[in-house]
């Protein structure tokens, strides 16, 4: 279609029916015109064809869910694997000024109160509560509260 007010310039019709036109005619052309194609195909022929088959007992166990015994030999296997167990009096934050400025006897004030429970962290997770316990000059601790997962949860928004 023309524009009545530019006589001058070609049809926009014209032009893209002569590209839809080009582009039919570039499309007929054999696989061995066409490199890609040409890759495509080799790489269809030379890939390997692949079977499945299922996993034989021999290389998973099969899971019986009324073996108690299987269950106990399982356990035991994760039982020796260590986890670092820290325990944590409290938290604040200074700036690196106030850490150049500490010295031997110096005070920090943690955010913690005094009495309150300490968080007992396995690998970093906060699993307990408890309290300082002395036992034969030693410090220890006394466990008071196992922290519940919706604990945990809402342990980690403050």
């Amino acid at each position: 279609m023309t524009d009545p007010n530019k006589p001058d310039e070609p049809a926009l019709d014209d032009d893209w029916a002569a590209a839809m036109a080009e582009q039919t005619s570039a499309s007929s052309t054999s696989v061995e015109d066409d490199p890609w194609a040409a890759a495509l195909a080799e790489q269809a022929e030379a890939a390997p064809q692949v079977t499945h088959t299922p996993a034989s007992d021999s290389v998973f166990k099969p899971l019986d869910k009324g073996a108690p015994n299987g269950t106990m030999r399982d356990l035991e296997m994760i039982m020796n694997i260590p986890v670092k167990l820290t325990v944590e009096l409290g938290r604040t934050r200074i700036t690196i000024k106030q850490l150049l400025e500490l010295a031997q006897g110096s005070v920090v004030e943690l955010e913690g109160l005094a009495g309150e429970p300490m968080d007992i962290l396995i690998n970093g997770y906060l699993i307990a509560q408890g309290e300082v316990v002395v036992v034969d000059d030693k410090y220890g601790i006394r466990i008071t509260e196992i922290i519940t997962p919706s604990e945990r949860v809402q342990k980690l928004n403050r």
